[in-house]
């Protein structure tokens, strides 16, 4: 029988909830707003949790392995020193990665850039030689290089007739790159401080939760919290093997077909291939570029040349180094990846795969959990039937 009295709690944890439901939907748009701006105000913090995750398992492996020797020595003195030593480790060996890379892109692009400029003309004529020869007239080419010259008056005198509007919509953009870059700074001043201190942040935790939560919701937030170390830790760690491996067969297969830049394409393509899904193709779109402007011909087989390489790594080597680490069906790597992208750029499709993956690993066991249960539910409602008989 249903009892008022025992149930009253529940009846009224109900009522509390379809109100709050009602009013959320009624004030939908609000809501919304409100929740944007709760964001936006935390976001450095946002910002700083993902870079402190990405960059501890760097740190991790600086601490307790490259200074292995230093940590069985058990030293008051190294002990002290050896987070913020090997956290400058970690920034200095970043730092000098990122340069390298852009030690190799930035000449070459100088150097494509001003090929293009001297070049232009001879281009532009030899364009005009192969819409001549698949057979579109000269007349109609004029008529093309008229049209493009008229796009070109009417943005000048839209230019000049709005620049009000373009001045203000200019500085609508600086002063957004401006609070994107602060945000990013302060990021990393909260990462800093989070893995300095996060042995003691750990702790005061942990003390937070023995004080308000009951042991079995401890217990889950700790398995919660290990399962999301683990797996960003694999995940960060497969995807730099996956780049690697990605750079040296781009390396050798543009070897083989004497494409030219052979050695900086594939770096740039083995560094943004540590972007999921969408990271080959913005190494692709660049390394096709500098080719164009030597050979054309090359950079057609260039791209044909990365697409079947793609192909080799979306089905061997991304599920045999990436795929087990972190368990995540294809679809749902895009997905993750499409929403990480539009809360916080690359950044974002960084983090958003190993934190889908959690996600996806506690909605699992606890579905399966919870059929377990309806399962023996099931079972001893019949065997009680079959006792009744």
């Amino acid at each position: 029988m249903f009892s008022l009295k025992e149930n009253k709690k529940e009846i009224i944890e109900i009522i509390l909830f379809t109100i709050i439901l009602i009013f959320a939907g009624i004030n939908i748009s609000k809501l919304w707003e409100l929740i944007k701006y709760i964001i936006a105000i935390f976001m450095p913090f946002i910002i700083g949790i993902m870079i402190a995750f990405v960059l501890n398992v760097l740190l991790n492996v600086i601490e307790k392995k490259w200074f292995k020797k230093l940590n069985q020595k058990n030293s008051k003195l190294w002990n002290k020193i050896k987070r913020p030593t090997s956290l400058i480790t970690t920034f200095v060996v970043i730092i000098a990665i990122l340069a390298f890379i852009l030690g190799l892109m930035i000449p070459q692009l100088k150097n494509t850039t001003e090929l293009f400029t001297k070049n232009f003309d001879s281009y532009r004529k030899q364009s005009i030689v192969l819409l001549e020869k698949v057979g579109i007239k000269r007349k109609d080419i004029n008529n093309l290089n008229k049209s493009l010259e008229n796009i070109k008056e009417e943005i000048t005198d839209y230019v000049s007739e709005n620049s009000n509007e373009i001045m203000q919509t200019t500085l609508g953009v600086a002063s957004s790159v401006i609070g994107t870059i602060t945000s990013i700074v302060l990021g990393i001043v909260f990462a800093i401080y989070v893995l300095l201190k996060k042995e003691e942040l750990s702790r005061q935790i942990q003390k937070i939760m023995r004080a308000y939560l009951p042991e079995r919701k401890q217990k889950k937030i700790k398995e919660i919290c290990n399962l999301s170390n683990k797996t960003f830790g694999n995940f960060i760690s497969g995807q730099c093997l996956e780049a690697l491996i990605i750079g040296i067969l781009c390396f050798i297969g543009m070897l083989l077909l004497q494409i030219p830049y052979a050695s900086t394409i594939s770096v740039l393509v083995g560094f943004t291939a540590l972007i999921p899904v969408f990271g080959a193709f913005i190494g692709t779109f660049f390394g096709a570029f500098l080719i164009l402007m030597v050979d054309p011909i090359k950079a057609l087989v260039f791209i044909i040349f990365i697409l079947l390489l793609q192909q080799v790594e979306g089905n061997l080597i991304y599920p045999k180094v990436v795929g087990k680490s972190v368990g995540l069906p294809g679809i749902w790597v895009m997905v993750a990846v499409t929403i990480g992208a539009s809360v916080a750029g690359i950044l974002g499709m960084l983090i958003s795969v190993p934190l889908c993956s959690v996600l996806y690993s506690i909605i699992r066991t606890n579905v399966n959990e919870k059929l377990e249960e309806k399962n023996t539910a099931k079972i001893k409602i019949n065997s009680k039937k079959k006792e009744a008989k």
